[in-house]
């Protein structure tokens, strides 16, 4: 119940939020004009209307505080609440049930000899939530539209499964195999939401706590950008976020709060359960975690919706009419409410009533089991019906609903509030007891003494089963459920890569420009240009790509509503309400969540998206590799660009720029295909590749995997495909680039990424002065070799009596004469991955260390990957096999002066971006 007028002053930003009236006729005349404002004109014009007196009454020097936090009361009034559709005793004996069967499984995962464990007390608390969204609001996709999108709370998780039990979507052998995938499969069911583990029913991966949160506002308007580009209908499509107060403290969860509200994304309703608890303890035992919830919310735009008390609140805060009753509860801290949950009605009424004889009068015709059960307002059906509704109705903001509850609510006092309720997994028989009792679940004392404790079922024909049928039937059918419509897409050509095999002429340009040009004409195709989407994190003219400005233009829903500063330049910056580029500002978390949101827009929406993310390589999986994961257990798809590459290629940046690891940390991703190419038509075949096995077949056929691209900001003179070449070998991760043509001692170079350019000439120089003939290798995926190589292995061990298998890089390279050295503008550990497999004595070179700035010739020097430390490793290790004398490795360091950074020329001009 929202309070009263009648309440003591508090004291915001140093003003009083309440003062006299003393002309109450004027203020209702006041408070009538608004009413008629919105009863005619709707809430929006309202809005506007009141945003315009507040601004008024600044400019006349009228002291308005800010409303950033309001009293401890749930913000809709008892009086205001919708009329409640549903049947509340049919829906407590529906989320009875599912209660018992999620707790029941999670404990039955306990059992001796299995010991998986999960959690209890999280669902206990938010079942109210999620049944009230099930029952009334989240749709589901039978009309063949998008549906609702419901990031479900991680640990939630066995409610959910619990629920689709009831709904004949899951079998009591599949809750019996919960977290145990394998040794149960096929019924194996995932701890959390995983999309990948279970393709057919989660959608979002959200117990990497914080990723939840981020993901739904870039949800929600990745729904707006489709809508306004005219891929889908998302119109109906509403995002629901469920989250936890603890989960606050993650800077994911708070940090893109200003996008939803700038761009009105009214689309979008988080669910935060304010059950006053993290993992281990109290959230803000000595302050409010809702109340501070509610000031940076409302801060950052939002509607804040507060859901504190359930009904049995309402008679004592209508009573209130000196707001003492709300003073305590504004000034009572969270450590204090979650004691009074474990502690008796005698204690809450001496504690909590009893130190104010108008508080201890407000309560004296209670019972101490009826003060026990002054409950929480994330258990009331109703309290969250009309919760949900008036988020559902706003327009223009997004909306928080801030629902305080109770952790391991109806689990028994064991549970009930205790800071170790999140880590306890298994009742005791006497806790099965109480617990059943509690719910009315028709299981006898034998059956939970003997074995095991049962699972419950009302029956497939019972009046709650078929309750829970009709509603999701009326709400478009079941959820969660993860449905795969997008048909093939019809892919361009070979002639729309043929710019890029021609090469770059007498032109130098880096890969990173190779790469946009491609991807210039693939945008100009008829069938899939349109479902490009370009995200960048205000880099796009570091880039190359303000190319795209005046025709793809940077989606606003706003449109621009300035005159550009460049508007007379051929590349001026240009928004649209129809843009196809997203400009995320400087957030690679943001940009990395539209990517994963349009990654996934074939399943959310049927409508495949093809996402194009481009971004400075060291801010990619160093940053935000938590998202990475999570876009491969999404099943996400797209291509994800590390420009500016390498350790030594943006040396003017310095160390926290230069990326020599990226490569790696991609390939610890099952779900990314990673290569790092020397030329445009090596990113030709690439690319066309990728979009072949992404979505050029059927739903069955294409391959829930990502592309990782690392480009160069280094420009070279890209050379022209040459003839028959051997494309397998560029996407199986190497071919022979460029064979000797000069000297009698074999050996062989193998290099990635701008190092190939340094090979090559490395090749010469062994030629010319040294008599060695050496052939050059471009290696475009050092990781996709070892991932081949680790797959032939599995096979030979579990299949000793079939012929063993030989890994593609063995076989590419046998009958190679000579060593190998291998080269890379990354740390060793890349090349050194293939090692075990290449046949023959093999040496890598290396950028092992921090980076620094300086010119890339004297950096290439120190890391010693230049071309003349190439020459020095070739011949060292022909010299351990005998074919050279071993003092001619001293007279080629003196003659390179080798140790030397300053007598390395600078290099190609530049370093910066």
């Amino acid at each position: 119940m929202a309070s009263g007028s009648d309440r003591n002053p508090i004291i915001i930003g140093g003003l009083p939020s309440q003062v006299p009236d003393f002309d109450p006729e004027e203020t209702q005349e006041w408070l009538d004009s608004l009413d008629a404002a919105v009863d005619e004109r709707g809430r929006e014009r309202a809005r506007y209307l009141m945003l315009r007196l507040i601004e008024r009454a600044r400019e006349k020097r009228v002291a308005v505080p800010e409303m950033r936090s309001t009293d401890y009361v749930n913000t809709i009034a008892t009086k205001d609440e919708p009329f409640f559709p549903g049947d509340e005793e049919i829906e407590r004996k529906v989320l009875n049930a599912t209660r018992w069967n999620a707790a029941v499984m999670v404990s039955r995962a306990q059992r001796p000899g299995i010991g998986v464990g999960g959690h209890i007390a999280t669902f206990a608390s938010s079942a109210s939530l999620y049944d009230v969204g099930f029952n009334h609001f989240f749709r589901g996709k039978d009309d063949g539209l998008g549906g609702d999108q419901i990031f479900f709370q991680g640990h939630a998780s066995p409610g959910i499964y619990a629920r689709a039990f009831l709904l004949d979507r899951l079998s009591e052998a599949q809750l019996d195999a919960f977290r145990q995938e394998k040794s149960k499969a096929p019924n194996g069911l995932s701890s959390y939401p995983h999309p990948r583990l279970m393709p057919d029913f989660w959608e979002f991966p959200t117990v990497s706590m914080g990723l939840g949160p981020l993901g739904a506002i870039y949800q929600a308007r990745m729904n707006r950008y489709m809508e306004a580009r005219g891929i889908a209908d998302t119109s109906q499509s509403h995002v629901w976020a469920y989250l936890g107060d603890g989960e606050m403290d993650e800077p994911e969860s708070l940090g893109q709060l200003s996008i939803a509200a700038r761009e009105g994304l009214d689309n979008l309703t988080f669910v935060v359960n304010c059950n006053l608890q993290r993992l281990d303890g109290p959230v803000r035992g000595n302050g409010k975690i809702i109340q501070e919830l509610e000031s940076q919310f409302r801060g950052a735009g939002w509607n804040v919706i507060k859901l504190v008390w359930d009904r049995s609140w309402d008679p004592l805060l209508a009573q209130d009419r000196t707001g003492i009753l709300v003073n305590k509860l504004n000034t009572t801290p969270d450590g204090q409410f979650q004691t009074y949950a474990t502690e008796s009605g005698a204690y809450i009424r001496e504690h909590f009533f009893g130190d104010d004889p108008r508080l201890r009068d407000m309560v004296k015709d209670m019972t101490d089991d009826q003060i026990l059960h002054l409950g929480r307002g994330g258990h009331d059906h109703r309290k969250v019906y009309a919760a949900y509704a008036a988020a559902k109705a706003h327009k223009g903001q997004p909306t928080v609903i801030l629902a305080q509850t109770v952790k391991g609510w109806t689990l028994g006092p064991n549970f009930e509030g205790r800071n170790a309720t999140h880590q306890m997994k298994k009742l005791t028989v006497e806790d099965l007891k109480r617990f059943r009792d509690r719910l009315h679940i028709p299981i006898t004392d034998k059956q939970l003494d003997e074995g095991y404790p049962p699972y419950y079922h009302p029956g497939r024909d019972s009046e709650e089963i078929q309750y829970m049928h009709d509603r999701r039937k009326g709400l478009g059918g079941y959820v969660p459920t993860r449905v795969v419509r997008a048909k093939p897409l019809v892919l361009p050509e070979d002639k729309t890569y043929a710019t890029a095999k021609k090469g770059s002429g007498q032109q130098s340009i880096a890969t990173t420009m190779a790469f946009v040009r491609i991807l210039k004409d693939l945008m100009r195709d008829k069938e899939i240009g349109r479902r490009f989407v370009l995200i960048a994190p205000d880099e796009y003219r570091t880039f190359g790509m303000d190319a795209f400005f005046p025709s793809a233009k940077i989606y606003n829903p706003l449109g621009q509503q300035y005159e550009a500063v460049d508007r007379d330049l051929l590349l001026a910056y240009k928004e649209s309400p129809t843009g196809q580029m997203l400009h995320d500002g400087i957030s690679e978390a943001g940009c990395t969540a539209s990517l994963i949101a349009a990654g996934s827009a074939y399943a959310t929406h049927g409508e495949p998206l093809i996402p194009v993310y481009v971004f400075y390589s060291m801010f990619g999986f160093q940053r935000t590799g938590d998202q990475f994961w999570q876009m491969a257990d999404q099943l996400a798809r797209g291509f994800v660009l590390g420009a500016t590459a390498g350790r030594t290629t943006l040396t003017g940046e310095g160390l926290q720029h230069a990326d020599g690891h990226s490569q790696l940390l991609a390939s610890t991703n099952p779900g990314c295909v990673a290569y790092d190419p020397a030329f445009s038509y090596e990113i030709a075949h690439i690319v066309k590749d990728g979009l072949r096995r992404m979505y050029g077949g059927t739903p069955e056929e294409n391959e829930d995997v990502f592309y990782y691209l690392t480009v160069y900001n280094e420009p070279i003179q890209h050379p022209a495909e040459p003839e028959n070449v051997d494309v397998e070998g560029i996407l199986k991760g190497v071919y022979r680039y460029k064979g000797a043509e000069r000297g009698e001692i074999p050996a062989q170079i193998m290099a990635s990424g701008v190092a190939v350019p340094w090979a090559v000439e490395a090749q010469r120089i062994l030629a010319d002065e040294w008599n060695v003939r050496a052939d050059v290798w471009s290696a475009t995926s050092w990781n996709e070799l070892r991932r081949e190589a680790v797959d032939v292995e599995r096979y030979n061990l579990l299949h000793p009596e079939e012929e063993q298998r030989v890994p593609y890089v063995t076989r590419k390279l046998a009958g190679s004469e000579g060593p190998f050295v291998a080269v890379s503008d990354w740390m060793r550990s890349v090349p050194d991955q293939i090692a075990r497999w290449v046949p023959g004595a093999y040496q890598s070179l290396g950028a092992d260390g921090f980076g620094f700035a300086d010119t890339r010739g004297a950096a290439r020097r120190f890391f010693h990957i230049d071309a003349q430390s190439i020459v020095l490793a070739v011949l060292t290790e022909l010299a351990k096999e005998g074919r050279i004398d071993r003092s001619l490795l001293k007279t080629a360091i003196d003659r390179y002066e080798l140790l030397d950074v300053t007598a390395a020329g600078p290099g190609a001009a530049g370093g910066d971006a």
